[in-house]
């Protein structure tokens, strides 16, 4: 197949851009590097099967894909649109790059898609964050959220919202092939290790020798994958027959508090010794709860995560030690 990957130097994104290599697909990478790093991207740059795009998806995608693409690539079967800002501290740095890329560049891109590809499978990259801070728990995907509209969050989760609100137009109104994935907190090697998130911030805290920063009291929860089970299940989803204008949680369902995710990557860098920790007040519209539904996942794709979190974070904790 030919695949078009945006965010491509992300996070997630350079792990798909791996994993559909693997698979001996030809894929396009398309990232402005905003806050992609392209050293992600070094062992698909040597792979004949990788094309890298520097382009912002905000821009009409005929900017970068000239008259003469798809003469070259032939066609594309499917588009992965993971192109954002996805940490708090990075977004609210970008929050306007962020609303955007989400809204007006899934618009671009699904009208491209229309107008050139239309037999092409559109999957669009959501987030848990649509969930906010939920009254339902565990989440599934029938549940529409709580999520404060002008908070300091709201350029990430609402333009995710309406990112879904682009796709399902585009599927209902225009017969695309349109998925969207609720990626619930994964982590793993390539993440930024200053991007503010809890595990690089546990992780770099620890390697040196630092009290971890625990906000609020500890005890609001979160479900971590790590990001060879998420890549699993997005490239199950976006290319199995039959699940077209369809909506899924991907993520790791077991629930860990703050204390607790502290206390592990504690041990996994300082084994024996007590966790030295700091507490500071927990931040507008942060999550008290956060576990997905994989109940659709079981059933559709057979997922189940296979990594866990101490085998993932021991994985991630020996990357960062090389890191630094």
């Amino acid at each position: 197949m030919n695949i078009l990957i945006t965010g491509a130097a992300g996070f997630v994104g350079s792990h798909l851009v791996d994993l559909f290599l693997k698979h001996n697909h030809h894929v396009w990478g398309v990232d402005n590097l905003l806050t992609g790093d392209e050293r992600n991207l070094q062992a698909a740059k040597h792979d004949s099967k990788f094309t890298f795009i520097q382009a912002d998806v905000n821009q009409d995608p005929a900017q970068y894909f000239p008259a003469d693409f798809l003469t070259h690539s032939q066609s594309l079967d499917l588009i992965l649109h993971f192109a954002s800002p996805a940490s708090p501290p990075l977004y609210q740095k970008y929050p306007v790059e962020t609303y955007l890329v989400n809204s007006f560049g899934t618009h671009q891109l699904l009208n491209w898609v229309k107008n050139n590809q239309p037999s092409a499978k559109f999957l669009f990259a959501s987030t848990s964050e649509v969930y906010g801070n939920p009254t339902v728990h565990p989440q599934p995907e029938s549940y529409w959220g709580n999520v404060n509209p002008n908070g300091i969050r709201a350029c990430y989760d609402e333009s995710k919202r309406l990112g879904e609100t682009i796709c399902g137009v585009h599927a209902r109104d225009f017969g695309l092939d349109v998925r969207i994935v609720r990626i619930f907190n994964t982590y793993g090697p390539r993440m930024n290790l200053y991007d503010g998130r809890v595990i690089p911030n546990f992780i770099r805290q620890a390697l040196a020798n630092e009290p971890l920063t625990i906000y609020g009291d500890g005890t609001q929860t979160r479900s971590y994958c790590y990001v060879d089970d998420l890549v699993r299940g997005i490239y199950d989803f976006s290319t199995l027959p039959g699940l077209n204008n369809q909506t899924i949680n991907l993520g790791n369902d077991r629930e860990l508090n703050t204390f607790q995710t502290a206390e592990l990557i504690w041990s996994i860098v300082h084994p024996g010794e007590p966790l030295k920790f700091v507490l500071q007040p927990l931040p507008q519209d942060d999550p008290t709860v956060r576990r997905p539904d994989l109940s659709k996942a079981n059933n559709w794709l057979n997922y189940s995560p296979l990594v866990s979190a101490e085998a993932g974070w021991l994985k991630t904790v020996t990357y960062f030690r090389e890191l630094l």
